[in-house]
């Protein structure tokens, strides 16, 4: 065997392999994983040109991998004034008295709608901070922005529209918009018209937001988006200067009236890859949000709504998620209500056993416990971001609990129903939606509430998965849902040598102790990409 190009040794290796759990020593040679063992094992592996790094103290696992995210779009996404920290209007309007101007526009992101206490959002709460500037804010869902009167009518807004996806301009009784744009098609009318980033600026943005997230310990990420299709070429760009710290993985959109000829395009972008990179799957929307009343629910939610599917023809999806089945394409459908699960379920049920650990249904807020054994039996990928907690309370006096009422409320995100009903669960962040450090999203998944937050009551806390069963979300789990289980997700022979080094053990620490973890090494395609200074 030839000499190692690097040698991990003094660790304790969480492995995840069954046939060799525990280990002190790993070499990786060209990127991959070739000997597991102790030190004096893999010795003979030292050559000249070996790099040694001596983890004594560390815990090393598979490299983690945040199952949902969008590092490209989310850089548009997280552009202009951060208000995640804003949590009720008179800080909503401070921050965007405040807030800087770029070509006169006011822009926002990551708004908790908590913070209008109960009012239905409308520009009139905030257009006098603004001194007629047109102004964009994005709610923390994505799924919903406000906009002022200035912004509406650069974009020539002037009362309702129709879509052919489930979209919709918010107008008052007098058929006034209010500024509350919900879902992608009408929040792109305003959205369209932001200033964008020279691409230099985008590419440098983009290799330090993944620079950042590898510093947490991720060394990939299953991107959920394709942005405005420029993506492969901007990675390709990055690529001729430097590495990626993170390998990734996309998912081009199939959106509503896609025709034989745009499921066939999908099926050819799956060609598309880099060094690190590579298209593969396709992202559905079968739902949209809670908050914005486009949760497709089983039975409306406590304002009437919620009833209606994201395709106005549910069986058009169903039709499209076959095609690219056939054609050996897997899909992520976004299924946030218990209909919409329902409807996604029936639709891999259909494929008979070639379904099985091909497709995926991202978020499951809220299901009964009928749907969350079925998604087990059927061998649907269960995604989810146990981060997304911290935008709902133990006592439901959040807009998300006041939605759905109380016994929906109380099946918030059910991961460990899941995994004791024998599904793979992968977990993400879903940034920016909420934050891309994975270990907030570890220690989230055992503790119910942000961790640090000690005066925060955890949220459905029967729900709490072990540690083991996080660390599987972000590992192996994970790579199960990208179809890669044979190559990704444990620390074996053969494998990628993608692996993540801790100061101290993610699955025996305690919760709080694992989300601030410092991360000792990184090494992505057995590279390293981060170490602790």
């Amino acid at each position: 065997m030839p000499a190692a190009d690097l040698l991990l040794t003094g660790a304790r290796v969480r492995t995840l392999d069954p046939a060799r759990p525990e280990a002190t020593a790993v070499a990786v040679t060209d990127g991959l994983v070739t000997a597991v063992g102790d030190a004096a094992d893999l010795a003979g592996l030292r050559g000249p040109g070996t790099e040694v790094v001596d983890l004594t103290g560390a815990t090393l696992t598979p490299g983690l991998v945040d199952a949902h995210s969008h590092p490209v779009w989310g850089l548009e996404m997280s552009a202009g004034e951060d208000l995640t920290g804003v949590r009720d209007l008179d800080g909503l309007r401070a921050a965007l008295a405040s807030a800087a101007r770029v070509d006169c526009w006011v822009t926002g992101w990551g708004l908790d709608h908590n913070a209008f206490g109960g009012r239905p959002l409308d520009r009139a709460l905030v257009e006098d901070v603004l001194g007629g500037a047109p102004a964009f804010i994005r709610l923390y869902d994505g799924h919903s922005a406000l906009a002022s009167g200035a912004a509406l009518d650069r974009a020539g807004i002037t009362g309702p529209r129709a879509f052919a996806q489930r979209s919709s301009i918010a107008c008052d009784s007098d058929g006034r918009p209010t500024g509350h744009l919900v879902e992608h098609a009408a929040m792109d009318l305003v959205g369209d018209l932001l200033p964008k980033p020279a691409p230099a600026e985008r590419r440098r943005r983009l290799v330090e937001l993944l620079a950042s997230m590898a510093a947490t310990g991720l060394t990939g990420a299953h991107v959920m988006d394709l942005g405005d299709g420029t993506v492969p070429d901007l990675l390709a760009s990055v690529e001729e200067e430097t590495d990626l710290p993170l390998r990734l993985r996309l998912a081009p959109w199939c959106m509503p009236g896609a025709d034989t000829a745009s499921l066939d395009e999908l099926v050819r972008l799956q060609k598309e890859s880099g060094r690190l990179w590579r298209v593969g799957g396709v992202k559905f929307f079968m739902d949209g949000t809670v908050e914005g009343g486009t949760a497709w629910l089983e039975r409306p939610d406590c304002h009437g709504e919620g009833t209606d599917a994201f395709w106005p023809d549910p069986a058009a999806y169903t039709a499209a998620v076959h095609h690219l089945h056939r054609a050996g394409v897997g899909t992520a459908t976004h299924a946030i209500g218990d209909a919409a699960v329902a409807h996604v379920l029936d639709t891999v049920e259909a494929l008979g056993e070639s379904g099985r650990l091909r497709h995926r249904v991202e978020h499951i807020e809220t299901v009964p416990h009928r749907l969350a054994t079925r998604i087990a039996e059927l061998g649907v990928i269960a995604s989810m971001q146990p981060t997304h907690t911290a935008y709902t309370r133990a006592d439901h006096t959040d807009e998300w609990s006041k939605r759905l009422g109380d016994e929906r409320a109380d099946r918030a995100w059910r991961c460990r129903d899941l995994r004791d009903a024998g599904a793979y669960l992968a977990l993400g962040s879903d940034w920016p939606i909420a934050h891309y450090d994975v270990r907030q999203v570890l220690a989230t998944a055992r503790l119910r509430r942000l961790p640090g937050a000690y005066d925060t009551e955890p949220v459905t806390a029967a729900q709490a998965l072990t540690g083991l069963m996080a660390l599987e979300g972000v590992t192996s789990h994970a790579a199960v849902a990208a179809g890669e289980q044979h190559v990704a997700g444990r620390i074996a022979p053969g494998y990628r040598a993608d692996l993540t080094a801790f100061g101290l053990d993610p699955v025996d620490a305690p919760a709080d102790e694992a989300g601030e973890a410092p991360v000792a090494l990184t090494v992505t395609g057995g590279r390293i990409v981060h170490r602790a200074a």
